[in-house]
């Protein structure tokens, strides 16, 4: 039984490892389209390993990625001294992400106890969880007023340039939970429903798109929520993409059944948004909920969600 015998594959695409693809790499290639002109359509399928530093101790996994798709498969038992080896080839040029490359010491243990192997007993799948849906959470009715240990919190509402060295001070200054900068961290959110998909926290005055915007470039992105106001989406016509300090606000310190950091009261398939700001010297800022946390990405098209939100009060 080999490896992908065990995690049960489709038999008809044959799947392989492609030992050139970074984690880097995958945003550009499989969220904004770009970067790899061997991707011919949304239902091919790429595999590769990679280490998973979020967890501690850090894993090594397998992934199968797409257009609008991705997927961890297994968990693979990998010596822990060839991992941290790794990590500490791999792993130091990128602060903003936790999942790195292998190097080829770990390529050729892979080789040789992995995928040249018919002992499958390193290789565990991971179930994919189930996803909750919002419509099955009950939350408070619009009018409930807001308890009296709670207050409210005025945020910034304008998208500006945002340096690097700046995010640290908006995490901390508001106590928003980051893993990477503030995992100590936790904002307070009171929600009511306000039917038609739409909830309000009423901590900070903002109402929100419970769902959200399907993966596209900034720029259609921004003609997506021009179309939402004109077409007096909910009722209102002042909808807007979120500031980094707005979209940290909704960010939880623990994981959802979704395996978000947020209130089960949003969808779970919106991991990550595109925020009002741009960065300084160049780039766009996005609030991931996945990795909980705020990173930047550059390039000429870059792909994101969307959550919109207004101020209602």
């Amino acid at each position: 039984m080999g490896l992908f015998d065990k995690l049960a594959n489709d038999k008809k695409i044959a799947p392989s490892i492609d030992w050139d693809l970074l984690p880097a790499e995958t945003f550009a290639i499989f969220e904004s389209w770009g970067g790899k002109e061997r991707i011919s359509n949304d239902r091919e399928r790429f595999y590769y390993f990679f280490i998973d530093g979020w967890e501690k101790p850090p894993s090594l996994k397998l992934m199968e990625r797409g257009i609008r798709h991705a997927k961890i498969l297994a968990r693979i038992d990998a010596p822990q001294e060839l991992i941290a080896q790794a990590l500490r080839d791999e792993g130091k040029s990128n602060s903003l992400d936790r999942n790195y490359a292998i190097n080829d010491a770990l390529k050729q243990w892979l080789l040789a106890n992995v995928v040249d192997s018919t002992d499958d007993s390193k290789v565990t799948p991971l179930v994919e969880q189930q996803k909750a849906q919002t419509k099955t959470i009950t939350l408070p009715k619009a009018d409930t007023p807001l308890p009296a240990n709670m207050s409210t919190v005025s945020l910034p509402n304008k998208g500006r340039h945002v340096q690097e060295e700046e995010i640290p001070g908006i995490v901390k200054n508001n106590n928003f939970y980051d893993a990477i900068r503030n995992p100590q961290g936790i904002f307070n959110n009171f929600l009511v429903d306000n039917g038609n998909d739409l909830t309000t926290d009423k901590t900070t005055g903002l109402m929100w798109q419970r769902h959200g915007l399907d993966i596209t470039s900034i720029r259609k992105m921004r003609n997506h929520v021009q179309r939402l106001n004109k077409e007096n989406y909910g009722g209102f016509s002042d909808w807007r993409l979120p500031t980094i300090e707005e979209a940290l606000s909704l960010m939880q310190p623990e994981k959802n059944k979704e395996d978000l950091h947020l209130d089960p009261a949003f969808s779970g398939d919106i991991p990550f948004i595109f925020v009002a700001e741009e960065r300084d010297p160049g780039g766009y800022w996005f609030c991931d909920y996945k990795r909980g946390s705020v990173f930047w990405a550059s390039g000429t098209i870059p792909g994101g969600f969307g959550r919109v939100c207004r101020t209602a009060a």
